[in-house]
């Protein structure tokens, strides 16, 4: 895979996982003061990538002090033990309820065999390392992190998932956002700015705590969102109204369909009808199959994370 990357100034690389398709997926490389750290690490496939950027930029391994996976969902952290294995001064930053995944992959390496099929997940993920537990540094809520001359702040921000954590850079007044803040590809970006839509994949998609995390992040006034989906957004505090909605209109679209017995076919047609009006919205110009192209998976593992959190509601 050929190295893509973006410097996105202040110290801050933007690069390209090349998970599934170009522009879906990045992860980050900061730097300060000859000591550096990688946020998110894209797939096992990622690492070489990531190996070449170092080199490229004069980076000895060892002056990689953490890599700092936003959760464990394999776009995000596939890679860690892979990477981890090639930067021996390097600590692994993890929410605590995602440590032990990284400690022993093992429960995540089944549970995606059996969703893509082992022949699949071994093309798109090839296996997921374990990583020594003395390596492991659980991110307690508010953990600061020193970074050369930068502070990193760890903060637990559910609401896609228990286990994800966002990372605030007081240097640069930007938020590393995982999931939390949102999709925004580059190819549905308009005049009218990036189109925001959120990913309620499965399994613990909670609305209630994705509106207080989203006002969480806003209370820290930042200059600057970098997704893992993808590359930075300016002005955040314009865009989280946006994600506030979206989280209603997708409890909106789920729950006339509490009760229904397996409703995935209905949430997803759902789902595109209230993507694709909002797309319009947004002057979006491209063909329904491009939309299918660029958004066709992301839809369909929405409406499985509806699907999953009706279920919990009917539980209730």
């Amino acid at each position: 895979m050929k190295l893509k990357f973006k410097d996105e100034g202040q110290g801050i690389i933007c690069i390209e996982t090349h998970f599934q398709r170009p522009g879906l997926a990045s992860c980050y490389l900061i730097q300060s003061a000859g000591k550096a750290a990688l946020i998110d690490t894209g797939t096992a496939r990622t690492t070489d990538n990531i190996l070449q950027l170092l080199e490229l930029l004069d980076i000895d391994r060892s002056q990689v002090r953490y890599v700092i996976p936003t959760h464990v969902h394999l776009d995000h952290a596939g890679g860690s033990g892979q990477l981890m294995a090639q930067l021996p001064q390097a600590e692994l930053v993890i929410h605590p309820f995602g440590a032990r995944h990284m400690v022993d992959p093992g429960k995540i390496a089944a549970g995606s065999s059996e969703v893509y099929g082992e022949a699949e997940f071994k093309r798109q993920f090839v296996e997921l390392l374990p990583i020594p537990e003395e390596r492991v540094i659980e991110a307690d809520d508010g953990m600061r992190i020193r970074l050369g001359t930068r502070e990193l702040t760890c903060l637990d921000t559910p609401g896609h998932a228990r286990h994800h954590i966002c990372i605030w850079d007081s240097e640069s007044r930007g938020i590393f956002t995982g999931d939390t803040f949102g999709i925004a590809y580059p190819e549905l970006c308009t005049e009218q700015g990036p189109f925001m839509f959120l990913p309620s994949t499965p399994v613990q998609f909670d609305p209630d705590d994705w509106h207080r995390t989203i006002d969480r992040l806003m209370d820290l006034n930042p200059a600057r969102c970098y997704l893992t989906h993808y590359g930075s957004v300016d002005k955040p505090q314009e865009l989280a109204p946006i994600l506030h909605q979206e989280i209603d209109a997708y409890v909106a679209t789920a729950l006339p369909l509490l009760g229904v017995q397996n409703p995935l076919d209905e949430l997803e047609m759902a789902l595109w009808e209230h993507i694709r009006k909002r797309l319009r919205k947004h002057d979006n110009k491209q063909s329904p199959p491009e939309q299918e192209r660029l958004l066709g998976m992301d839809v369909r593992l929405c409406a499985q994370g509806l699907q999953v959190w009706l279920q919990k509601q009917e539980s209730r």
